[in-house]
């Protein structure tokens, strides 16, 4: 559908141009992340860190460099500059959106409003409440058109009715053989 076509391209454009600030300025990026990983230090248990999986574990119990965290933002902003990339141009729009999706959740971590020791001042609050909403809206937004199916079943309708036609035609040739059998 036409909508589809335009509609698709103006979403994937917010992901495309933060893939390319994180990697054209992994500085300030870097910092967003250490503020966020500062702030859940402080509001995780040592407990639920070290149950945690090994790569947030290991996130979330080191001091990370800043030019590691930079590397981690540059990382992180390639993946969605290349999965935004596939979702404007329809290559696997739904795989890339779910992609999209799923590489939204460190943006939602770190920029949930807790702050870093120290504190955050009225403005920092601010930026990263709105960022955090920004992030969960587009999360959302990537959701819903992963799921997308264009109009067409899906894979889940398929099997069904294939069971259904299936279930049928061996009935048909039951009462097809019966019917012989009678005569």
């Amino acid at each position: 559908m036409l909508l589809r076509r335009l509609a698709r391209p103006l979403f994937a454009s917010w992901f495309v141009s933060q893939g390319l600030d994180a990697l054209r300025h992994p500085g300030t990026h870097a910092q967003v992340v250490r503020d966020g990983l500062d702030g859940l230090r402080t509001r995780v248990p040592a407990s639920a860190r070290s149950s945690a999986p090994a790569p947030v574990a290991a996130l979330l119990d080191h001091d990370l460099s800043d030019r590691q965290l930079a590397t981690v933002a540059q990382a992180h902003g390639a993946a969605v500059l290349v999965a935004g990339s596939m979702l404007a141009a329809g290559r696997a729009p739904r795989a890339a959106a779910l992609a999209l999706a799923g590489l939204t959740v460190p943006l939602v971590l770190v920029n949930l409003p807790v702050g870093r020791r120290g504190g955050l001042t009225a403005a920092e609050k601010k930026a990263r409440t709105e960022r955090l909403v920004r992030a969960l809206s587009f999360a959302g937004g990537a959701v819903l058109v992963g799921v997308d199916l264009e109009g067409r079943p899906g894979v889940s309708w398929r099997v069904q009715h294939a069971r259904a036609d299936r279930a049928a035609l061996k009935a048909a040739r039951a009462a097809e053989v019966s019917k012989h059998v009678d005569h």
